[in-house]
């Protein structure tokens, strides 16, 4: 009996010990890949550079992991903590910092080759950058922008804005104001997960929100332009009526079937939106990409990009980076970013025509690329805490008209550095 429990438990840990990347008895090196790619484009893309990859270099094989984005964090932290995390890992930078900060993952800056390094711009890095480190290479990017009723602008007879010259959150208050009417609204707001879509948008208005002290440490402080954009989307929905209370609490897919019918004029949507819009618009309807409002800061909007990181504990850190280098040449950022219909960090991609067509409103997302930032919340600790449990309930209710832009401020400041503090001390 002792024999088969020691045979039985040699077993099971030899099979444990397969559930990662590791060295074969041949030498042959095998790397786990967890890809997020959920769109069918997307998933083909990544699946067939891999192959690529695979058919280039019998030595190193990777093994495609399908993830998902609902589950990811979780599923990483329990990875990690197990000793199973795949050795490359996708995300987005705005999930990245309390891995970094937690060791379980790999300080790529001196495994990154110098062509990659210098093909995204500094600023880009910076997604990714926590205390000295680069925990992740930033490779796809999302600006947010208003997806338009061609038709309905035409017959309002408004101005249309371009990136050369965009709408102030002023005047895209306004427009919202003549494009409603009876049953119609002028811009519907998907707000279900209020706080980026906030955040974001405020850097146009100057807002920062997150402050670093002297010390390092850093705060919530709601300043005059944090509240621009607050402020418009409350007064839309409670004052003016422009805009739809009722999608709100909605995700960005369940308005479209409202702006196809012609209850919204505006819908404003991640860039990758367009493809569900393409694939689920009605034969004739007429739909346009315009930039999102301009601020103090112009054109300014934060964002998180989509990133590929290496885990702490693989073994085969210089062949997973590797392997990154290839999947993100631009030639192959390009078919990444055509597959999720998203822009590519990399100068070299952004500057494919694939990417500069008017044809679905290429053309204006990679005029915003120039002008995309790393998100406020980017670098902080116990952001999704913060997020979660303070900044989503505070926003929701301002948004319905529930509580005031005071009672927004005082939730956001003093119950929201409680919650940061915790992860400062």
């Amino acid at each position: 009996m002792r024999t088969r429990t020691t045979l039985l438990l040699a077993l099971v840990l030899l099979l444990a010990g397969c559930t990662g990347g590791g060295t074969a008895d041949d030498g042959r090196i095998t790397l786990r890949f967890q890809s997020l790619a959920w769109q069918q484009e997307s998933v083909a893309a990544n699946k067939e550079l891999v192959a690529e990859w695979n058919a280039a270099h019998p030595d190193v094989r990777v093994e495609y992991v399908q993830g998902s984005w609902d589950s990811v964090h979780d599923q990483l932290l329990t990875s990690f903590e197990g000793g199973e995390a795949p050795d490359i890992i996708h995300d987005a930078s705005d999930d990245l910092a309390d891995f970094a900060y937690g060791g379980y993952l790999a300080d790529l800056s001196d495994l990154l080759p110098r062509r990659l390094r210098s093909d995204i711009a500094p600023g880009t890095w910076r997604t990714a950058t926590f205390g000295d480190g680069i925990y992740g290479v930033p490779f796809l990017q999302e600006p947010r922008v208003l997806i338009a009723d061609a038709r309905r602008l035409r017959e309002a007879d408004v101005r249309i804005p371009t990136v050369e010259r965009p709408w102030s959150w002023a005047e895209f208050r306004d427009v919202t104001e003549r494009l409603s009417g009876p049953g119609r609204y002028g811009v519907a707001w998907p707000l279900k997960e209020p706080v980026s879509a906030t955040l974001n948008l405020s850097l146009s208005a100057g807002g920062r929100l997150f402050h670093r002290d002297t010390d390092g440490k850093v705060t919530v402080r709601v300043e005059d332009g944090d509240e621009v954009v607050p402020r418009t989307v409350h007064d839309q929905v409670n004052t003016d009526h422009s805009a739809s209370p009722t999608t709100l609490g909605s995700g960005g897919s369940d308005t479209l079937p409202g702006f196809f019918g012609g209850k919204y004029a505006m819908v404003p949507l991640g860039f990758s939106y367009r493809q569900q819009i393409r694939q689920q618009a009605p034969k004739g309807f007429e739909w346009q990409v315009l930039p999102a409002p301009a601020g103090a800061d112009g054109l300014t909007q934060g964002v998180s990009p989509q990133t590929l990181s290496v885990a702490e504990d693989s073994p085969h850190k210089e062949e997973a980076v590797a392997f990154l280098d290839f999947m993100l040449r631009p030639e192959n950022m390009v078919r990444l970013a055509l597959g999720d219909w998203m822009l590519p960090t990399g100068s070299a991609a952004l500057r494919d025509d694939a990417l500069r067509t008017e044809k679905d409103g290429w053309d204006v997302g990679t005029a915003l690329a120039p002008y995309l930032r790393s998100a406020p919340a980017q670098a902080v600790r116990g952001y999704p805490e913060w997020k979660d449990k303070v900044a989503t309930p505070a926003l929701q209710e301002y948004y319905s008209g529930a509580i005031g832009m005071g009672e927004l401020r005082e939730r956001l400041e003093e119950d929201g550095n409680l919650v940061l503090a915790r992860y400062q001390r």
